[in-house]
Formats: C-alpha cells, structure tokens, sequence
C-alpha cells in the first residue's frame, strides 16, 4: 500500500491568483512559507525555511482566492505532485507542488486604531451594561450530613 499525504501550516507568501481552466474548473495557485526553530550541535538557536507550491482546485479554489492574502496562516492538506515539462529552450524543467485536498483558515487579526474619546465612551458603555447579578440562594433548612454524601 502507498501513502501521499501532507499536512502543512504556514504562510502565504503571495496572494492567491485564480483562474479557470478551459473545462470551466477554478485553479488557484500560491506559495507557503513553512519554517522550523532548532538548537544546533554549537548550541545556537537556527531558524530554516522551506517554500512550497500550492495549487488548489474547484471551489476551495475559488474559497482561497476570496478569503486568504499574503501573510494568512494556514492549515492545508493534501498530497504531492512533481510534474515535468520543456520549456521554449527545450529544457526539462520540474515543480513540486502541494495539491490541496482540505484546508483551514487560521485566525483573522484586525485592529481598529481609536481616538481616546472613542475609547472611553466604549468604557462608559460597557460600564453602564455590567448590572450585578442577582444569586438566588436555596436554603432548604436542613444541614447536610457526611455519611449522606455517596463517595
């Protein structure tokens, strides 16, 4: 039995270009930048970085096209593919890419800059929303006993 899978978790290193194919199918292609932090044998901290070649299609295709950018941390899964082919020199040229087959987005930071006076009527507001909370308490008038108690 053989086994092609991949999972990586990086970032964008451009922003996603989708096109069609001619049977109407969506393709999108970008690269990811994954990097990995190690101790050296001299004991210094090194940081490595592999690009990968990602391809998708259909609509996570058209899914990746709207809602990744440069720099969006992601999860894809999938398989790879090495193709081949002459180019106008007549030179074999290869690419090894990531063919996706599942992908998840990771988190979306966005940051509004706000003036102070934004600021402290926002503070205002949530002050005015925060109402103590009323516990009831049940007090049925009777004490509990240890040896009532199952464990």
């Amino acid at each position: 039995m053989n086994l092609n899978r991949v999972f990586l978790i990086g970032r964008l290193t451009r922003d996603p270009e989708m096109k069609m194919l001619p049977s109407g199918q969506a393709v999108t292609n970008f690269g990811l930048a994954t990097d990995r932090r190690f101790t050296d044998k001299t004991g210094q901290k090194r940081e490595e970085v592999d690009f990968h070649n990602i391809v998708m299609f259909g609509k996570l295709a058209e899914t990746a096209a709207q809602y990744l950018k440069k720099g969006s941390l992601s999860f894809f899964e999938g398989r790879i593919r090495t193709r081949s082919w002459q180019d106008s020199s007549g030179n074999k040229k290869y690419r090894t890419e990531i063919i996706v087959q599942a992908f998840q987005m990771g988190p979306r930071y966005t940051q509004k800059v706000t003036s102070p006076e934004t600021q402290e009527k926002k503070e205002e507001t949530k002050k005015e929303e925060i109402k103590e909370e009323e516990i009831p308490v049940i007090d049925e008038g009777k004490e509990i006993d240890v040896k009532d108690i199952p464990f």
